[in-house]
């Protein structure tokens, strides 16, 4: 009788011991849950950014580029003038 209820007492703790796991496990799932959830968040919020950065140096690129064919054109203009400023001012 003594060793049944050993016996029995050790199947409870055994059962406590793996409800308790089970509730452990279940709590560490909940949390690598919303931890995913915030990296995914995080992961769009990156790809926007990204998306966004590249989008300004696509405009940064077209801004230069008209930039320096602006500045090919002007530089043999502004040349002239000043040229003939000088021919003005000394004949």
């Amino acid at each position: 009788m003594e060793d049944d209820n050993e016996q029995l007492q050790l199947l409870r703790q055994i059962r406590d011991n793996q409800l308790q796991q089970l509730k452990s496990q279940s709590e560490s799932l909940d949390i690598q849950k919303q931890q995913f959830e915030l990296y995914s968040t995080q992961l769009q919020q990156s790809e926007k950014l990204h998306d966004r950065a590249e989008a300004i140096q696509q405009k940064s690129g077209e801004l230069v580029e008209k930039s320096r064919k602006l500045f090919s054109f002007l530089l043999p203009i502004i040349f002239i003038l000043i040229i003939y400023m000088i021919w003005v001012m000394f004949f």
